[in-house]
């Protein structure tokens, strides 16, 4: 990995003016759901966390609180907390909202049961009142390839790990997809219900590292945010008035039963030194110029360079469209 010399590397690129970006975000957002997509508002998932808190806000700046619908859509794992400040955002912004529990719809299409099968080729003894969760290990402290480790808890609270092969972390995550795809159902249900758009929710470091689930979370028809790094999100939060427990709330996936950050489910590093070191990614910054920055060695900077590059090829598939074998008319033209 050849870089220019950068001596003098600052993150004050990372750096914004939450009012203007506000403004420049919300204007966006009109022209794109009224001109372009000639829809009457928006849709949103509201997961309690502080990246569709943000949306949110910037939907009701855009378009008025009477154009905004917010989604409330638990499921059997879900963290009541998730639902609990969802709705405390929603009533914020004064916007309408409902509640869809998916976890009867998951129930009938097999996502526990298909889920709870791999969990017991690992372990046998695995079943009701049991939690479980899958983790990557930090990718500082690992000098190995990131493989997903199980850990199960029993219900007196014993807690167990082990590495999954390959074929059983697919499986597991494939089952567990199924929540991301009933959500954005949902959301289109009621956009087509209303003629509205469905707006995703991802950041920067979603976006391009692929954090997200193919038509699934994937799916939207506007991403306000998906410029803007972590640290840049949470900005626009405070200047936005997003109440402060969301703002202090760690970044969960709130996809497993038991507890679970984004971190240790796919980022393998705390998001802001990740925000950090994909900024200087981004800017062609060498690993020896960006570490002292970031406050972390050249070969952490070095391993964690070759990590964004391991997870934009692999979310290359994710963002693409369906192939075709020749080019379609193109009818909008």
């Amino acid at each position: 990995m050849s870089r220019p010399n950068h001596p003098g590397f600052t993150l004050d690129g990372l750096e914004i003016d939450a009012a203007a970006v506000t403004e420049q975000i919300a204007g966006c957002i009109r022209d794109q759901v009224q001109k372009r997509l000639r829809r009457r508002g928006v849709v949103l998932g509201l997961s309690g966390g502080i990246d569709s808190s943000v949306v949110a806000a910037l939907c009701v700046r855009a378009l008025g609180p009477e154009h905004v619908f917010g989604l409330f859509t638990p499921e059997w794992d879900s963290d009541p907390d998730s639902l609990r400040l969802g709705r405390l955002v929603a009533e914020q912004l004064g916007m309408a909202s409902a509640l869809e529990d998916i976890g009867p719809i998951l129930d009938a299409a097999g996502c526990y049961r298909r889920r709870d099968e791999f969990i017991r080729q690992v372990f046998p003894e695995y079943g009701p009142g049991y939690k479980s969760k899958i983790v990557l290990p930090n990718m500082l402290t690992n000098p190995g390839y990131n493989v997903y480790s199980l850990v199960i808890q029993s219900p007196s609270g014993e807690q167990k790990r082990a590495r999954l092969p390959l074929p059983l972390s697919l499986g597991i995550i494939a089952a567990t997809n199924m929540k991301q795809r009933t959500r954005k159902q949902i959301e289109y249900y009621h956009a087509d219900r209303l003629n509205y758009v469905v707006a995703g929710t991802p950041n920067l470091l979603e976006h391009d590292q692929g954090f997200f689930v193919k038509n699934g979370d994937g799916a939207a028809d506007i991403k306000p945010i998906a410029h803007l790094y972590k640290c840049q999100v949470y900005k626009l939060a405070d200047y936005l008035g997003v109440p402060a427990e969301i703002r202090g709330r760690p970044s969960t996936t709130d996809t497993y039963s038991l507890e679970q950050s984004q971190e240790e489910f796919f980022f393998s590093l705390p998001l802001h030194k990740l925000d950090r070191c994909l900024y200087a990614f981004n800017h062609d910054v060498p690993a020896e110029a960006a570490a002292p920055v970031i406050g972390l060695t050249a070969g952490e900077v070095w391993r964690v360079y070759k990590d964004i590059q391991a997870k934009r090829r692999n979310a290359h598939y994710l963002h693409q469209a369906p192939l075709l074998v020749e080019p379609a008319a193109d009818a909008a033209a």
